[in-house]
């Protein structure tokens, strides 16, 4: 059902049955590392291009979180995934080895939570009875398609960003126990003229903050109404800016409530300049360490808020501004029967 102008709230409460989080070394060496379900040593995986490991680790994100529903890949009636690389293929060529219908999405680093909503919204109509949603993202390749080869060594302003090496998967089902999907705002694209491809946060943090005072207007709601309210991957740069934005336009989010996935997933003595980026940074997040919360009933209420910059390097050679958007899905810890 919609309510207000961008909100999807559901009816059946849609159930969270399983979900999966893959990372690389790097994500190896974080914060969070027990909260993935499997670490690669390695970035080539066996493979013999980092494009073809990037197709690797969403394969294995979404047979664990099939495996982890106790389900078999012929129950998933539907897989919404999308990732980074030009024209998806990491998800496309993964979803050719999957052998499942096929939904491919592109919302670059919000891809997680725009996948989790439309899943969300089949299931809620009774148009399936379970839906994966995942997405995946590679450092190595992120950086040859969008900025320099990481062989060439390039220099990086402190505002860049570090591309997660990882992939996460959530099986979204009409029965059984697991966090529930309460709502969800799909945001609108938001460019506020920033032309730096380092400097992603900054780009973005007016895209999250749109879609988060979208989220709480529609629904009525004050920010306490969560236990978190976690943005995607703004970084020590753009997570600032989108606390002063949310407090200058009359929302004030107690610090302990608002944090954001690029801050929490590695630590802070890791050379990842301002934080951790890229498609897998929220989902990676939000499918292991925020879920495993909630699971516990250390949350009971959260929010996450994944942003996306809609750049190419096509856009970005013509001299283009970055235009952004953020989705949001709100998560309860209610349980299922």
């Amino acid at each position: 059902m919609l309510q207000g102008h961008q909100t999807w709230v559901f009816k059946n409460r849609p159930v969270i049955v399983a979900s999966s989080a893959i990372g690389g070394p790097t994500e190896a060496k974080g914060r969070l590392a027990d909260d993935f379900d499997l670490l690669h040593g390695d970035t080539w995986l066996a493979q013999d291009s980092f494009e073809k490991a990037e197709k690797v680790l969403l394969e294995e994100a979404c047979d664990k979180a099939i495996e982890k529903a106790h389900l078999r890949k012929e129950d998933i009636e539907f897989l919404f995934a999308g990732d980074l690389m030009n024209q998806i293929i990491s998800s496309s060529f993964a979803a050719r080895t999957l052998g499942m219908p096929f939904l491919g999405i592109f919302g670059a680093c919000s891809t997680s939570m725009q996948g989790l909503a439309l899943a969300a919204q089949l299931v809620d109509s009774q148009a399936a009875n379970h839906v994966l949603a995942a997405t995946a993202s590679h450092n190595s390749t992120a950086e040859k398609q969008f900025r320099y080869p990481n062989e060439y060594g390039a220099q990086k302003p402190p505002t860049s960003q570090w591309t997660v090496t990882g992939a996460g998967a959530a099986v979204v089902s009409q029965r059984g126990l697991g966090p529930r999907i309460e709502s969800a705002t799909i945001g609108r694209v938001i460019d506020m003229g920033i032309k730096d491809p380092l400097n992603m946060g900054g780009a973005m943090a007016p895209a999250a903050v749109d879609t988060i005072e979208a989220h709480l207007r529609d629904l009525n709601r004050e920010p306490h109404y969560y236990d978190l309210i976690a943005t995607g991957d703004l970084g020590s740069v753009g997570h600032p800016i989108a606390r002063d934005l949310l407090k200058k336009h009359g929302f004030n989010v107690p610090e302990e409530i608002l944090t954001d996935c690029g801050l929490l997933i590695y630590n802070k003595d890791q050379q990842v300049f301002a934080g951790g980026s890229g498609c897998a940074c929220c989902a990676t997040v939000t499918y292991g360490h925020l879920l495993n919360r909630v699971r516990k009933g250390e949350l009971k209420r959260i929010l996450v808020i994944a942003t996306g910059a809609l750049l190419s390097p096509l856009s970005y050679q013509q001299k283009e501004s970055i235009p952004c958007i953020a989705h949001a899905v709100s998560i309860e810890s209610e349980e299922g029967v």
